[in-house]
C-alpha cells in the first residue's frame, strides 16, 4: 500500500519540505484547512493539493500542505 500512496503525492526531487498532511471526512479536512487560512499559518488555500480521497481509510479524504 505504500508504494501506491506515494505514486498519488507529489513529491519535491529539488530539496526536502516539510509536509502537513490533514486526513477526516471531507467536512473535518475543508475546515481545517479553512481555519489554517484565517489564522495566517497559510497565505493562500493554494497552497494545498486537491482533496482526494484516502487509498488506506474507506470514507476518509485528505491534502497535503507543503511548506
Amino acid at each position: 500500500m505504500t508504494s501506491e500512496l506515494n505514486r498519488l503525492l507529489p513529491t519535491q526531487q529539488d530539496g526536502d519540505r516539510a509536509q502537513i498532511w490533514i486526513i477526516g471526512t471531507r467536512d473535518q479536512v475543508v475546515f481545517l484547512m479553512n481555519e489554517f487560512y484565517v489564522r495566517r499559518l497559510v497565505s493562500d488555500r493554494a497552497k494545498f493539493t486537491p482533496i482526494i480521497p484516502t487509498p488506506f481509510a474507506k470514507g476518509k479524504y485528505m491534502t497535503v500542505l507543503e511548506r
